[in-house]
């Protein structure tokens, strides 16, 4: 076989086999776009009922809150401008100004060991006298308080050590003062009648622990600024928080 009629089959094969090659391809392709095809309709088909759906589960609990919302600005009244205010001086949230008095306590003077029977503890202000000193300004009608400057309120706690007392992670030394906002007179007596001040007063006559009282007719009381330490809190059955 001459080399021109070898070389004319072997195209014509060549030729052959490719058209054979392509007519499959062009089978495959149509049928792998009719395959996605296919899927896609569904997926698309299937994705928008799911939307439907959803978009009705919406519907029914936004209508839910709605009657809701409603029901609780029915049940539950309004917090006037002036329990706001009582409450925001109670809490401490708001700074406030007024009459009171101011009360400090001292150490005694070293000098007092030499009267007969005294120990240096007797000497020293103790967490106790604080205590009672606070106790008697707040059964006296204290709309407010500060130790050492800082407003006291009702998630305030104190310790001393020695004659150091330790306030919202503070250090202080004596002496220690008090301030109460409220009715002067009222103060005055609740101190006068309450036994643990009457005690530290018997001290004070004794070995000279430091008493001073004196009434205001201004105090200035920050607003408080610490941690609000306390999480869980209930309302006493009965109580009318509304009022």
């Amino acid at each position: 076989m001459s080399p021109r009629i070898r070389s004319g089959i072997l195209v014509g094969t060549v030729l052959g086999l490719s058209g054979v090659l392509f007519t499959v391809s062009a089978q495959l392709d149509d049928d792998d776009q009719d395959r996605h095809s296919e899927d896609l309709a569904s997926v698309v088909a299937d994705e928008s009922d799911r939307v439907e759906e959803l978009t009705e589960q919406v519907t029914t609990l936004d209508d839910e809150i709605d009657a809701l919302s409603d029901a609780v600005a029915q049940d539950v009244p309004s917090r006037g401008t002036d329990l706001r205010a009582r409450e925001g001086v109670a809490s401490g949230a708001w700074p406030v100004a007024g009459t009171g008095l101011t009360v400090a306590l001292e150490d005694a003077p070293s000098s007092a060991l030499d009267v007969e029977g005294v120990r240096p503890d007797d000497l020293v202000v103790h967490q106790q006298d604080l205590q009672h000193v606070i106790n008697a300004l707040w059964a006296g009608g204290a709309e407010a308080m500060t130790l050492q400057g800082q407003r006291v309120t009702s998630t305030s706690a104190f310790r001393c050590s020695g004659n150091i007392l330790l306030l919202h992670g503070r250090v202080y030394s004596p002496p220690y003062v008090v301030e109460a906002i409220g009715d002067p007179d009222r103060l005055q007596a609740s101190l006068d009648s309450s036994p643990g001040v009457g005690v530290y007063r018997q001290y004070v006559d004794w070995i000279g622990l430091g008493y001073d009282v004196r009434r205001e007719d201004a105090i200035e009381m920050p607003a408080y600024t610490g941690g609000k330490e306390l999480e869980h809190a209930e309302v006493p059955e009965g109580t009318d928080v509304f009022s």
